[in-house]
Order: structure tokens, then sequence, then C-alpha cells
């Protein structure tokens, strides 16, 4: 309970209230007691006042009540000091907790921040992970969309390359009953009108000219089953080299469409794999059928050489283009063709690429390593097919 009313709670009120506790502390006689002291210091807290505005109470105070002439000055000074440092201590206690309390409470935000940290750290980290996962959600998904999409293109692949197979045999069949079967029974028909004539007597000009004639019809059939073994694997790319076979292929193409090729290639080929060999004849092959049957092309250009360790094949011809596809078309059979040549140019580590647009040159690129072989290689990269011709 205070021992001042309620009036003193002001700052100039505790200056009176400081003198006057101050003098009846000095008065001669008074016992040691300092709770008014205490009281004093407590009511300067309260006012919020610190120990500088104090010490300005106390000269005052102390001014105003000392006797410099009076015997017991001494006195009185030691009264007075020790009565403020009274006062003083009942602010600098709660000072003193108020900085421990800082302290404390320092040591708690420092804590407190590095807490936080920790829980940024790992709430980036948590973030991360989860960007991780999302990222590898999306491609698992995408994996299984690219592995159904190549299911579908080998099935596709395989349908379209059992119904070339299919084709082919029904033409190799058609014309070995038309064309073969057809000129050995005109053989045997003219062998047999021989062996009638040479019985009964003939004219010897009448004879050699059916000799001729049936010579004529061997030679033709003989003709054409060189023609079936050289569309099936041309005897002479084994014997002689790639150059030596288109060669004698661009000369056949020219007789049989009229369409001009001028070839370059380098010497250097015939010393690569003979499966490289036989995929740029392939390739080659099946692209000038293109040009023949699509094209309307008066002129082509095959160029074979070699940079940098890989061999590149450019075919190109001045016909009218087309339209490049994409994947719509895939399951047209005209694709054929050139899914069957871009199979042949990977099979060896290779890139097939296909150009073209109406009006515009169509250009064929096949590049493949120069010491490829099907037997070791793995395809670098595989490029979509961008269009549908032949």
């Amino acid at each position: 309970m205070s021992l001042f009313p309620a009036a003193w709670g002001s700052r100039p009120s505790l200056s009176l209230l400081y003198q006057s506790a101050l003098q009846a502390y000095l008065k001669p006689g008074s016992d040691d007691n300092l709770d008014l002291a205490c009281e004093v210091g407590r009511l300067a807290v309260t006012l919020g006042l610190e120990t500088i505005d104090l010490a300005w109470v106390h000269e005052r105070a102390f001014s105003s009540l000392a006797r410099p002439d009076s015997s017991s000055a001494c006195t009185h000074l030691y009264r007075a000091a020790r009565f403020f440092a009274e006062v003083l201590t009942a602010i600098e206690r709660p000072q003193r907790r108020a900085l421990e309390d800082n302290k404390l409470l320092t040591a708690e935000v420092q804590e407190l921040s590095q807490r936080n940290l920790h829980l940024s750290e790992s709430v980036e980290g948590l973030q991360q992970e989860i960007i991780q996962h999302r990222s590898l959600e999306e491609s698992l998904r995408l994996s299984e969309q690219d592995a159904h999409a190549n299911e579908v293109g080998m099935r596709s692949m395989s349908h379209l390359l059992l119904t070339a197979q299919e084709d082919e045999r029904g033409r190799i069949s058609r014309e070995l009953h038309d064309v073969i079967a057809q000129t050995l029974s005109g053989i045997n028909l003219r062998l047999s009108a021989l062996h009638v004539e040479s019985t009964t007597g003939i004219n010897q000009d009448d004879l050699r000219q059916s000799i001729r004639i049936t010579q004529q019809l061997v030679e033709h059939s003989v003709d054409i089953v060189h023609r079936f073994a050289r569309d099936l694997r041309p005897t002479m790319l084994d014997d002689l080299g790639l150059i030596p076979a288109l060669q004698a292929h661009l000369r056949d193409y020219t007789e049989g469409t009229g369409i001009r090729v001028h070839l370059t290639v380098f010497a250097g080929i015939e010393r690569c794999s003979s499966d490289l060999r036989t995929t740029l004849y392939r390739v080659a092959q099946e692209a000038l059928v293109n040009v023949a049957r699509h094209a309307q092309a008066s002129r082509v250009a095959i160029t074979i050489q070699e940079l940098a360790g890989r061999i590149f094949m450019r075919i190109e011809d001045d016909g009218l283009g087309f339209e490049v596809l994409g994947k719509s078309s895939a399951k047209r059979n005209n694709r054929l063709g050139l899914m069957g040549m871009r199979e042949r140019v990977e099979m060896l580590g290779g890139v097939f690429t296909l150009s073209s647009a109406p009006g515009k040159p169509t250009v064929i690129l096949a590049e493949i390593p120069s010491g490829a072989s099907a037997r070791k290689s793995v395809p670098v990269r595989r490029l979509p097919l961008l269009a549908a011709q032949g």
C-alpha cells in the first residue's frame, strides 16, 4: 500500500514529494527508515522517470535543504546520498529485470528467426521435391504415351510390310504366269513345230527363221529372269561394287522412263561395308521409283560424298513437288516406300530426312556413319517421316 495519496502521481508533484521525504529523513533524531525512499522510487518507476531525472530531482531537493554552515553538513550529505541510492534501487531493479527480459526476448527472437529460416529451407526443399515428383510423373506419362504410339506404329509398320510382301509376291506371280509361263509355252510350241518340220522336210530358210524366233523367245525369258534377279538382289553390287551397280541401274532407268540421272560419287565408297553400300543402292532405287511414279520430273541428281566420318547421299529431282504430310497419313500404303528407306538408313545408325513443297524440288538426304554395319549398329536418333509419296 502506497504511503502517499494519489494526488502525488505526477512529475511536478514527485519533486515536492521527494523534497518532503528527504527532509523528513534528514531531521535530527529521525530513525533510519528508508521506506519513503523506496516508495518515491516506485512512484518514479510508475511515472516512467529515469536515473538522470531523479538525479536532477535529488539535486534540487538537497540544494534547498542543505545548510553548509551546519556542523552536521557531512551527516546530511551522507544520509542524503543514502536516501538517493535507495530511491535509485527501486528504479534499477525493474530496469535490470527489463534488461534481462530483453536479453531473453532477443535470444528467443533469434531462435525463432533461425527456426523460421530452417522452416523456409524445408518448405523450399519440399517444393522442389514436389516439382521433381510432378516432372517425373509427367515424364512417365509421356513415356507411356510414346510406348503406346511406338506399339501402334510398329503394328502399322508390320501390317504395311506384310501387305507389301503380299503385293510383291502377287506381282511376281502374275509376271511369272503372264510373261514367263506364256513365253515358255510359246517356246515349247515352236520346238514342237520344229520337230514336226524336221521329220517332214522343210526349207532351210524357213527352219532358220523358226530357230531364230525360238531363240528370241528364250532371250526374252532370260531378260525377264535377270530383271527379277536384279530387283531381288543385283549380282553386280556384290561382284563389282556400288558404283557399277548404280550406273547399270541408272542406264536401264533412263531407257525405261526417259528421266536423265546425274550420278556423283567418291571412289572410296567401295571400301565401306556391304550393308552400307546395299542401303545406299536400295534408297536410290526406291527414290527413283517414286520420281517415276509421282514427280513428273525430267532430271534427277544423286550425290554420294563423305564428310567427317559420315556418308551423305542426296537425291534431288526437278519435279512438281508435293505437300509434306504428317503422321495422320501413317496408314497410307504409298508411304511404305519412304518408310522402308528410313528403316534401312536407321538400321545403320543413320538419319533419313525428306523435304518437298508444291512447285519445289524434292530432296532426300541419307546420313550414315562411314563404318556402319547392320550387325552392330544402333540408331542414333529417329526422325518422323515427313511426307507420303511412293
